[in-house]
Protein backbone atom coordinates (compact mmCIF):
# COMPACT_ATOMS: atom_id res chain seq x y z
CA UNK A 1 0.00 0.00 0.00
CA UNK A 2 1.54 3.44 -1.13
CA UNK A 3 0.19 6.65 -0.70
CA UNK A 4 -1.51 6.77 -4.11
CA UNK A 5 -2.91 3.89 -3.80
CA UNK A 6 -4.69 5.02 -0.49
CA UNK A 7 -5.78 8.01 -1.76
CA UNK A 8 -7.56 6.24 -5.08
CA UNK A 9 -9.27 4.31 -2.38
CA UNK A 10 -10.58 7.62 -0.04
CA UNK A 11 -10.90 9.14 -3.48
CA UNK A 12 -9.15 11.54 -2.52
CA UNK A 13 -6.09 13.33 -3.60
CA UNK A 14 -2.91 12.25 -2.40
CA UNK A 15 -2.32 15.91 -1.57
CA UNK A 16 -5.31 15.92 0.78
CA UNK A 17 -3.84 12.33 2.01
CA UNK A 18 -1.23 13.57 2.90
CA UNK A 19 -2.14 16.35 4.80
CA UNK A 20 -4.16 14.95 6.67
CA UNK A 21 -2.04 12.51 7.91
CA UNK A 22 0.31 14.65 8.58
CA UNK A 23 -1.63 17.03 10.77
CA UNK A 24 -2.30 20.06 8.50
CA UNK A 25 -4.89 22.24 9.95
CA UNK A 26 -6.82 23.35 7.14
CA UNK A 27 -7.51 19.80 6.68
CA UNK A 28 -11.29 19.20 8.30
CA UNK A 29 -11.42 16.68 11.29
CA UNK A 30 -13.68 14.50 10.10
CA UNK A 31 -11.42 13.98 6.50
CA UNK A 32 -8.79 13.64 8.78
CA UNK A 33 -10.62 10.55 10.92
CA UNK A 34 -11.52 8.95 7.72
CA UNK A 35 -7.93 8.95 6.48
CA UNK A 36 -6.39 7.50 9.89
CA UNK A 37 -8.68 5.27 10.27
CA UNK A 38 -8.39 3.79 6.78
CA UNK A 39 -4.85 4.31 6.98
CA UNK A 40 -4.53 2.73 9.77
CA UNK A 41 -6.47 -0.70 8.46
CA UNK A 42 -4.13 -0.84 5.55
CA UNK A 43 -1.00 -0.76 7.63
CA UNK A 44 -0.11 2.06 5.62
CA UNK A 45 2.60 4.10 7.23
CA UNK A 46 4.97 6.59 5.28
CA UNK A 47 8.41 5.64 3.52
CA UNK A 48 10.79 7.83 5.47
CA UNK A 49 13.67 6.91 4.30
CA UNK A 50 12.44 7.25 0.42
CA UNK A 51 10.76 10.60 1.88
CA UNK A 52 14.39 12.03 3.31
CA UNK A 53 16.00 11.04 -0.06
CA UNK A 54 12.97 12.99 -2.16
CA UNK A 55 12.31 16.28 0.36
CA UNK A 56 16.29 16.35 1.30
CA UNK A 57 14.78 16.75 5.07
CA UNK A 58 16.47 14.91 8.06
CA UNK A 59 12.51 13.67 9.00
CA UNK A 60 13.11 14.96 12.28
CA UNK A 61 12.22 17.53 14.65
CA UNK A 62 14.86 18.46 17.51
CA UNK A 63 13.91 19.19 21.58
CA UNK A 64 16.71 20.70 23.57
CA UNK A 65 16.37 20.41 27.12
CA UNK A 66 18.75 22.18 29.58
CA UNK A 67 19.38 20.80 33.06
CA UNK A 68 18.35 23.30 35.98
CA UNK A 69 17.50 22.66 39.48
CA UNK A 70 14.94 25.27 38.75
CA UNK A 71 13.69 25.01 35.17
CA UNK A 72 9.84 24.27 34.65
CA UNK A 73 10.91 21.23 32.67
CA UNK A 74 11.15 19.19 35.36
CA UNK A 75 7.71 19.85 36.02
CA UNK A 76 5.57 16.60 34.81
CA UNK A 77 3.83 18.78 31.98
CA UNK A 78 6.64 18.11 30.04
CA UNK A 79 5.67 14.31 29.17
CA UNK A 80 2.30 15.36 28.40
CA UNK A 81 3.14 18.11 25.72
CA UNK A 82 5.66 15.46 24.51
CA UNK A 83 3.49 12.66 24.28
CA UNK A 84 1.01 14.87 22.11
CA UNK A 85 4.00 16.14 19.72
CA UNK A 86 4.89 12.62 19.72
CA UNK A 87 1.69 11.45 17.75
CA UNK A 88 1.73 14.01 15.46
CA UNK A 89 5.36 13.38 14.68
CA UNK A 90 5.04 9.39 13.80
CA UNK A 91 1.66 10.52 12.01
CA UNK A 92 3.92 12.94 10.10
CA UNK A 93 6.76 10.12 9.56
CA UNK A 94 9.25 12.30 11.86
CA UNK A 95 11.58 11.42 14.19
CA UNK A 96 11.92 13.07 17.61
CA UNK A 97 15.71 13.95 18.81
CA UNK A 98 15.90 14.95 22.30
CA UNK A 99 18.95 16.55 23.68
CA UNK A 100 19.79 17.06 26.97
CA UNK A 101 22.84 19.62 28.19
CA UNK A 102 23.54 21.84 30.96
CA UNK A 103 22.60 25.42 31.00
CA UNK A 104 26.02 26.79 29.78
CA UNK A 105 25.56 24.61 26.61
CA UNK A 106 21.97 25.38 25.32
CA UNK A 107 23.10 27.58 22.40
CA UNK A 108 26.32 25.18 21.01
CA UNK A 109 23.47 22.90 21.32
CA UNK A 110 21.04 24.73 18.97
CA UNK A 111 24.18 25.38 16.86
CA UNK A 112 25.34 21.71 16.31
CA UNK A 113 21.83 20.94 15.34
CA UNK A 114 21.81 23.18 12.71
CA UNK A 115 25.45 22.27 11.06
CA UNK A 116 24.51 18.78 11.31
CA UNK A 117 21.86 19.25 9.84
CA UNK A 118 20.20 16.20 11.46
CA UNK A 119 17.01 18.13 12.46
CA UNK A 120 14.38 20.00 10.27
CA UNK A 121 13.44 22.28 12.76
CA UNK A 122 12.79 22.77 16.62
CA UNK A 123 9.86 23.05 19.61
CA UNK A 124 11.15 25.49 22.24
CA UNK A 125 9.82 24.82 25.71
CA UNK A 126 9.64 26.83 28.94
CA UNK A 127 9.97 30.71 27.43
CA UNK A 128 11.14 32.74 30.02
CA UNK A 129 10.59 36.82 29.62
CA UNK A 130 13.18 38.29 27.18
CA UNK A 131 13.88 34.99 26.48
CA UNK A 132 17.18 34.69 24.31
CA UNK A 133 16.90 31.75 22.41
CA UNK A 134 14.62 33.52 19.87
CA UNK A 135 17.14 36.33 18.65
CA UNK A 136 19.32 32.82 18.55
CA UNK A 137 17.15 30.80 16.48
CA UNK A 138 16.47 33.53 13.81
CA UNK A 139 20.40 33.99 13.36
CA UNK A 140 20.57 30.34 12.64
CA UNK A 141 17.61 30.44 10.09
CA UNK A 142 16.16 26.82 11.84
CA UNK A 143 12.78 26.71 11.56
CA UNK A 144 10.88 27.12 15.45
CA UNK A 145 7.58 26.45 16.85
CA UNK A 146 7.20 28.18 20.55
CA UNK A 147 5.43 26.32 23.16
CA UNK A 148 4.28 29.94 25.09
CA UNK A 149 5.56 33.19 24.53
CA UNK A 150 7.97 36.13 25.34
CA UNK A 151 6.99 39.31 26.91
CA UNK A 152 9.17 41.76 26.26
CA UNK A 153 10.37 40.29 22.80
CA UNK A 154 9.25 42.47 19.48
CA UNK A 155 10.02 40.43 16.56
CA UNK A 156 7.86 37.91 15.53
CA UNK A 157 7.68 34.34 15.51
CA UNK A 158 5.15 31.28 15.39
CA UNK A 159 3.65 30.10 18.86
CA UNK A 160 1.53 28.09 20.45
CA UNK A 161 -0.03 29.34 23.93
CA UNK A 162 -2.76 29.27 26.23
CA UNK A 163 -4.53 32.68 27.08
CA UNK A 164 -2.86 32.49 30.92
CA UNK A 165 -4.05 36.05 31.65
CA UNK A 166 -7.43 35.73 30.82
CA UNK A 167 -8.00 32.51 32.68
CA UNK A 168 -6.24 33.31 35.69
CA UNK A 169 -8.91 36.80 35.56
CA UNK A 170 -11.33 34.73 35.25
CA UNK A 171 -10.31 32.29 38.13
CA UNK A 172 -9.90 35.43 40.28
CA UNK A 173 -13.27 36.68 39.37
CA UNK A 174 -14.91 33.62 39.87
CA UNK A 175 -13.54 34.14 44.09
CA UNK A 176 -14.18 37.62 44.17
CA UNK A 177 -18.11 36.59 43.11
CA UNK A 178 -17.93 34.30 45.93
CA UNK A 179 -17.10 36.96 48.21
CA UNK A 180 -13.49 35.83 48.75
CA UNK A 181 -11.18 39.24 49.07
CA UNK A 182 -8.35 37.57 50.97
CA UNK A 183 -7.26 35.48 47.60
CA UNK A 184 -3.62 34.25 47.71
CA UNK A 185 -1.71 33.36 44.75
CA UNK A 186 0.46 30.14 44.38
CA UNK A 187 2.21 31.00 41.19
CA UNK A 188 4.93 29.41 39.08
CA UNK A 189 8.71 30.77 38.60
CA UNK A 190 8.59 34.32 38.19
CA UNK A 191 10.62 34.56 35.16
CA UNK A 192 8.43 32.07 33.61
CA UNK A 193 6.55 33.95 30.84
CA UNK A 194 3.34 31.56 31.61
CA UNK A 195 3.49 32.61 35.01
CA UNK A 196 4.02 36.16 34.77
CA UNK A 197 1.05 36.15 32.74
CA UNK A 198 -1.13 34.44 35.04
CA UNK A 199 0.01 37.02 37.75
CA UNK A 200 -0.95 39.66 35.41
CA UNK A 201 -4.60 38.34 35.07
CA UNK A 202 -4.88 37.77 39.10
CA UNK A 203 -3.48 41.65 39.30
CA UNK A 204 -6.01 42.84 36.97
CA UNK A 205 -8.67 40.93 38.66
CA UNK A 206 -7.96 42.38 42.10
CA UNK A 207 -7.60 46.26 40.67
CA UNK A 208 -10.87 46.05 38.69
CA UNK A 209 -13.07 45.38 42.26
CA UNK A 210 -10.01 47.75 43.99
CA UNK A 211 -8.82 45.51 46.12
CA UNK A 212 -4.73 45.91 46.62
CA UNK A 213 -2.61 43.26 46.43
CA UNK A 214 -1.22 42.11 49.73
CA UNK A 215 2.67 41.28 48.78
CA UNK A 216 2.36 38.37 51.66
CA UNK A 217 -0.46 36.33 49.96
CA UNK A 218 1.84 36.05 46.42
CA UNK A 219 4.49 33.66 46.58
CA UNK A 220 6.44 32.21 43.03
CA UNK A 221 8.58 28.98 42.51
CA UNK A 222 8.61 25.33 40.91
CA UNK A 223 4.76 23.74 40.65
CA UNK A 224 5.55 21.05 42.91
CA UNK A 225 3.16 19.55 45.81
CA UNK A 226 5.32 20.56 48.79
CA UNK A 227 5.67 24.39 47.33
CA UNK A 228 1.89 24.15 46.96
CA UNK A 229 1.56 22.72 50.85
CA UNK A 230 4.45 24.84 52.00
CA UNK A 231 3.32 27.97 51.20
CA UNK A 232 -0.23 27.60 52.16
CA UNK A 233 0.84 26.25 55.67
CA UNK A 234 2.55 29.45 55.51
CA UNK A 235 0.23 31.82 54.96
CA UNK A 236 -2.77 30.14 56.82
CA UNK A 237 -0.65 31.01 59.72
CA UNK A 238 -0.80 34.85 58.99
CA UNK A 239 -2.94 37.30 61.39
CA UNK A 240 -5.17 37.34 58.36
CA UNK A 241 -4.84 34.24 56.23
CA UNK A 242 -6.58 33.89 52.63
CA UNK A 243 -9.55 32.27 52.30
CA UNK A 244 -9.00 31.57 49.05
CA UNK A 245 -6.03 29.65 46.95
CA UNK A 246 -5.41 30.15 43.45
CA UNK A 247 -3.01 28.01 42.36
CA UNK A 248 -0.81 27.39 38.92
CA UNK A 249 -0.59 23.73 38.75
CA UNK A 250 -2.58 20.67 40.14
CA UNK A 251 0.31 19.84 42.00
CA UNK A 252 0.76 22.64 43.83
CA UNK A 253 -3.45 22.35 44.16
CA UNK A 254 -2.54 19.43 46.36
CA UNK A 255 -0.13 20.56 48.51
CA UNK A 256 -2.67 23.76 49.43
CA UNK A 257 -5.28 21.17 50.10
CA UNK A 258 -3.03 19.02 52.52
CA UNK A 259 -1.99 22.09 54.31
CA UNK A 260 -5.94 22.78 54.40
CA UNK A 261 -6.72 19.98 56.26
CA UNK A 262 -3.73 19.94 58.60
CA UNK A 263 -5.04 23.08 59.69
CA UNK A 264 -7.96 21.49 60.57
CA UNK A 265 -10.15 23.37 58.13
CA UNK A 266 -11.97 22.15 55.35
CA UNK A 267 -11.97 22.64 51.53
CA UNK A 268 -14.16 24.25 49.79
CA UNK A 269 -16.26 25.37 53.18
CA UNK A 270 -13.81 27.16 55.30
CA UNK A 271 -10.93 27.03 52.16
CA UNK A 272 -11.49 27.49 48.68
CA UNK A 273 -8.79 26.30 46.20
CA UNK A 274 -8.87 26.67 42.41
CA UNK A 275 -6.59 25.85 40.56
CA UNK A 276 -4.75 25.07 36.65
CA UNK A 277 -5.14 21.99 35.16
CA UNK A 278 -3.44 21.10 32.55
CA UNK A 279 -5.37 17.67 32.00
CA UNK A 280 -2.26 15.13 32.84
CA UNK A 281 -2.81 11.48 31.56
CA UNK A 282 -1.83 10.27 34.69
CA UNK A 283 -2.63 12.59 37.46
CA UNK A 284 -6.91 13.42 36.54
CA UNK A 285 -8.74 15.86 38.54
CA UNK A 286 -10.66 13.22 39.90
CA UNK A 287 -13.44 12.64 36.92
CA UNK A 288 -14.99 14.47 33.91
CA UNK A 289 -18.50 14.15 35.89
CA UNK A 290 -16.83 15.22 39.50
CA UNK A 291 -13.88 17.33 39.56
CA UNK A 292 -12.44 17.81 42.57
CA UNK A 293 -10.57 21.04 42.28
CA UNK A 294 -12.50 24.32 40.52
CA UNK A 295 -9.99 24.46 37.62
CA UNK A 296 -9.13 26.96 34.36
CA UNK A 297 -8.68 23.95 32.22
CA UNK A 298 -6.67 23.45 28.66
CA UNK A 299 -4.66 20.31 27.62
CA UNK A 300 -0.98 20.84 27.37
CA UNK A 301 -0.81 17.53 25.40
CA UNK A 302 -3.23 19.21 22.38
CA UNK A 303 -0.60 22.17 22.66
CA UNK A 304 2.03 19.53 21.83
CA UNK A 305 0.05 18.37 18.81
CA UNK A 306 -0.75 21.88 17.60
CA UNK A 307 3.05 22.95 18.26
CA UNK A 308 4.39 19.76 16.08
CA UNK A 309 1.55 20.24 13.58
CA UNK A 310 2.33 23.94 12.97
CA UNK A 311 6.34 23.21 12.32
CA UNK A 312 5.58 20.54 10.12
CA UNK A 313 3.54 22.09 8.34
CA UNK A 314 5.77 25.06 8.11
CA UNK A 315 8.96 22.93 6.60
CA UNK A 316 6.89 20.74 4.37
CA UNK A 317 5.47 24.04 2.99
CA UNK A 318 8.89 26.35 3.11
CA UNK A 319 6.68 29.21 4.28
CA UNK A 320 8.65 30.57 7.34
CA UNK A 321 5.91 33.70 8.05
CA UNK A 322 5.28 33.65 11.92
CA UNK A 323 1.74 31.79 12.36
CA UNK A 324 0.17 31.49 15.97
CA UNK A 325 -2.52 29.89 18.04
CA UNK A 326 -4.30 31.12 21.08
CA UNK A 327 -5.96 28.30 22.88
CA UNK A 328 -8.87 29.55 25.94
CA UNK A 329 -9.19 27.08 29.01
CA UNK A 330 -11.84 26.53 30.28
CA UNK A 331 -13.46 26.90 33.78
CA UNK A 332 -14.53 23.37 35.24
CA UNK A 333 -16.56 23.45 38.35
CA UNK A 334 -15.38 21.12 41.21
CA UNK A 335 -15.32 20.61 44.85
CA UNK A 336 -12.67 22.64 45.98
CA UNK A 337 -14.94 26.11 46.21
CA UNK A 338 -17.50 28.22 47.80
CA UNK A 339 -18.70 31.22 49.04
CA UNK A 340 -15.98 32.99 51.58
CA UNK A 341 -16.71 32.54 55.43
CA UNK A 342 -17.83 34.96 57.53
CA UNK A 343 -15.37 35.80 60.29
Amino acid sequence: MNLKTLAQELGLSPTTVSRALNGYPEVSEATRARVTAAANAAHYHPNTQAKRLATGRAMAIGHIIPISDRHEIVNPVFADFIAGAGEVYARSGYDMVLTIVPDADEARAYGELRSKGNVDGVLIHAPRVNDHRITMLESLGLPYVLHGRISGIESSYSWVDVNNVRAFERATNFLLDLRHRRIALINGIGDMDFARRRRRGYERALAARAIALDPQLITEGEMTEAQGHDQARAMLALPDPPTAFLTASLLSAMGARRAVEEAGLVMGRDVSILTHDDELGYLKNGTAQEPIFTATRSSVREAGRRCAAMLIAQIESGNRQPISELMEAVLVLGQSTGPAPSR
